[in-house]
């Protein structure tokens, strides 16, 4: 038989975190704050090509010739793979001298112009065919492949919804514990947290003896993307 005086309340404490601090809340009578993590596993949903346009030449007219033509061998790499020039990024061509440091008067002796590109692919098979096209092109000398979630909002909408199902079952158990029945929800604050970049290893241009080479990631399970949410709850107890 449970004392009518008896009142279960939580003193709130209140532990500061570096991305943000939470208001201070009062303890109250017949409440319960719980505090729980949740988290939310997803595959990639973009893959990211890297690499860089970097071509010198006598002149700087020339080298800005070499690196336009360069840029349109991309986009006719992707024409050929059905792919948009706006799925691609491609940074300002800058150009640069080039000295003759042994010389003591420091002599031009030509000028490279570079930029980066950076292109983002929904469809993951097409990523081969693309590498590939490019290292045939001879349009960088190295590429590199990231995997990233761009479509967070719906993965951290359910890290947050594991999150507030835990807070609650352990707010459950403690009103079960106490004899009391579980209110309504009096405050909540929700943190959420993304470890998303999954590099692969840079891709040279020698790829044409790994094109017919089964999928190095056969049969074993893919990374993923991991979000995760931190609840805190207050609940009212009747």
């Amino acid at each position: 038989m449970k004392s009518a005086s008896c009142i279960l309340a939580l003193i709130l404490m209140v532990v500061a975190s570096p991305a943000q601090e939470h208001p201070v809340l009062t303890a109250l009578p017949n409440s319960v704050y719980v505090a729980a993590d949740g988290k939310f596993e997803s595959g990639p949903d973009t893959a990211v090509i890297q690499f860089d346009i970097s071509v010198q030449e006598d002149s700087s007219q020339a080298a800005y010739q070499h690196a336009s033509a360069d840029a349109a061998q991309v986009r006719q790499v992707m024409h050929a793979n059905g792919i948009e020039p706006k799925a691609a990024t491609i940074g300002f061509l800058s150009v640069q001298p080039i000295y003759d440091w042994k010389n003591p008067k420091r002599k031009v002796v030509g000028y490279r112009v570079t930029t980066d590109v950076k292109l983002k692919l929904k469809d993951f098979s097409k990523i081969g065919p693309i590498t590939q096209q490019l290292a045939d092109a001879n349009v960088s000398e190295t590429q590199t492949l990231n995997y990233t979630l761009e479509d967070m909002d719906e993965a951290k909408t359910k890290a947050i919804e594991d999150a507030y199902r835990r807070a609650r079952n352990s707010a459950e158990t403690m009103a079960r514990a106490s004899e009391r029945t579980l209110g309504e929800l009096s405050y909540a604050s929700v943190d959420t947290f993304e470890n998303q970049r999954m590099p692969a290893p840079r891709m040279a241009r020698a790829m044409s003896s790994m094109a017919a080479a089964p999928a190095p990631i056969e049969e074993f399970t893919p990374q993923t993307v991991t979000v995760t949410a931190h609840v805190n709850a207050l609940f009212n107890l009747k």
